[in-house]
Parts: structure tokens; C-alpha cells; sequence
């Protein structure tokens, strides 16, 4: 297990999520939730999502509605919370920007 694949302690993760606009955390995952204009931005955010995921080789959960789009992020091999967690979270931070 690397570094980034290992769980963090409370503090660590306090701290990260700080880092992060609008992200929450309930028990060992952290989440947001976004909502856009219509069906096809949702759609292309959730593909922007799978092609980030892909690279990262670390995969969210998903909820997808019409107009909006829940991510959760957790590692469950870690049994808790990773720096890949926060780090993924933050590059679909940057896909918002866009």
C-alpha cells in the first residue's frame, strides 16, 4: 500500500477538507453535490468525471439526476479517507473552472 492508498488521521483530513469549497464529510467519505442548467451538462460533467477517474485509477460514486450530480469519494481498501480522495476531488474542482 502506498502513501496515498493509506487512511488519514482525523486531523489530516480535517485539514484537506478545508482545502475543498463545499465539500462535506459524512463518516468515511466526503461528498458534494452539483447541479447544473440541464440534462446535457450533467451528462457532459459526468463524463469529464469518468475520464479524470480513469486516469487517476480512483473511482467515485455517482448520483445522477437531470440536474444534478452527488460524488462521493472514499477509499475502501484504506478503509477510510486518502490523500486519492482529496486529490480527485480537487481535480473535479478544476473541471467546474472549466
Amino acid at each position: 500500500m502506498t502513501m496515498s492508498e493509506m487512511a488519514l488521521s482525523e486531523l489530516q483530513i480535517l485539514e484537506k477538507l478545508k482545502a475543498l469549497n463545499g465539500w462535506e464529510r459524512r463518516r468515511k467519505e466526503i461528498f458534494k453535490v452539483f447541479t447544473f442548467k440541464d440534462f446535457d451538462r450533467t451528462m457532459a460533467f459526468v463524463n469529464a468525471i469518468a475520464w479524470v477517474s480513469q486516469r487517476e485509477n480512483h473511482h467515485p460514486d455517482l448520483e445522477v439526476g437531470y440536474n444534478r450530480c452527488v460524488v462521493r469519494y472514499s477509499t475502501h481498501s484504506a478503509g477510510g479517507l486518502t490523500d486519492n480522495d482529496f486529490l480527485c476531488a480537487a481535480k473535479i474542482e478544476k473541471l467546474m473552472g472549466l
